[in-house]
C-alpha cells in the first residue's frame, strides 16, 4: 500500500528482484527504503536483458550538489545522477552489478509540482532514465535509441512521460532548458554522499 510518503521507512527488506534485476532504495546513509514501491517497480518495467544489481540512493540537494561539485564542477543539485559500473564485472549477491542512481529529492518535489503529477510518478521517471544509462544507453550519442527504449518502458510501466520527452518538448515550445539535467558521474556516490551505496569507475552521459 502506497502511503504517500515515498521515502517511507520499512521493516522488510528495500531489494526487489524481478526478472534479473534486483533493486536496493536506500537513503544518505544506506538505509533500506520503501519509496513507494520504486524498487519492485523498476525491477518489472526494465529490460527484460537487464541481469544484475542496481542501488539507488534518494538524497538531499546539498547531497547532490556536492557529488556535482566535487564531480563535475558544477555548484547545484540536479535531478539524477548514474554511475555506472567500471568496464570489469563486479560480482554481487544477485549477479552484477550495475551501477547506483543518485537522485536529489528536493528537485523531484519540484518537478514533480510543475508537472502536475505525484512524487512516485516523477521517482520512477528519473529512476527509469538513470537505469538506461547504467545499461549503456547515451541520448546525446545514440541517433534517439535511449529515447525510443525509454518511452516503450514508459508505456509498459505506466508513466504520463519521460524525461527525454519532456526535454524535446520544452525545446519545441521555446521554453528555457531546466537546469537540473540529468548526469552521469565518473564515480561511486558513497563517500562523496555519506551514504553505503556502491560506486563505479566510467562516466557517460
Amino acid at each position: 500500500m502506497d502511503s504517500g510518503d515515498p521515502q517511507r521507512r520499512t521493516r522488510r527488506p528495500a531489494s526487489t528482484r524481478a526478472k534479473g534485476l534486483r533493486v536496493d532504495v536506500v537513503d544518505r546513509f544506506g538505509r533500506p527504503l520503501s519509496a513507494g514501491g520504486l524498487g519492485a517497480w523498476l525491477s518489472r518495467v526494465a529490460p527484460e536483458a537487464v541481469r544484475g544489481s542496481v542501488s539507488i540512493a534518494l538524497l538531499r540537494d546539498a547531497d547532490v550538489r556536492r557529488l556535482n561539485r566535487h564531480y563535475r564542477a558544477i555548484d547545484r543539485a540536479t535531478d539524477v545522477l548514474s554511475f555506472p559500473r567500471g568496464q570489469e564485472p563486479t560480482p554481487s549477491p544477485s549477479g552484477t552489478y550495475l551501477g547506483d542512481i543518485a537522485i536529489a529529492m528536493g528537485v523531484t518535489r519540484r518537478q514533480a509540482r510543475s508537472a502536475g503529477h505525484a512524487e512516485r510518478t516523477e521517482l520512477r521517471i528519473l529512476a527509469l532514465h538513470g537505469l538506461l544509462h547504467l545499461i549503456g544507453y547515451d541520448h546525446e550519442t545514440d541517433a534517439g535509441a535511449m529515447g525510443r527504449v525509454e518511452s516503450r518502458l514508459r508505456k509498459k510501466g505506466g508513466l504520463p512521460t519521460t524525461l527525454i520527452a519532456r526535454a524535446q518538448s520544452a525545446a519545441a515550445t521555446g521554453l528555457k532548458k531546466p537546469r537540473n539535467r540529468p548526469r552521469v558521474a565518473k564515480h561511486g556516490i558513497s563517500q562523496a554522499a555519506g551514504n553505503r551505496a556502491r560506486g563505479g569507475t566510467r562516466m557517460n552521459r
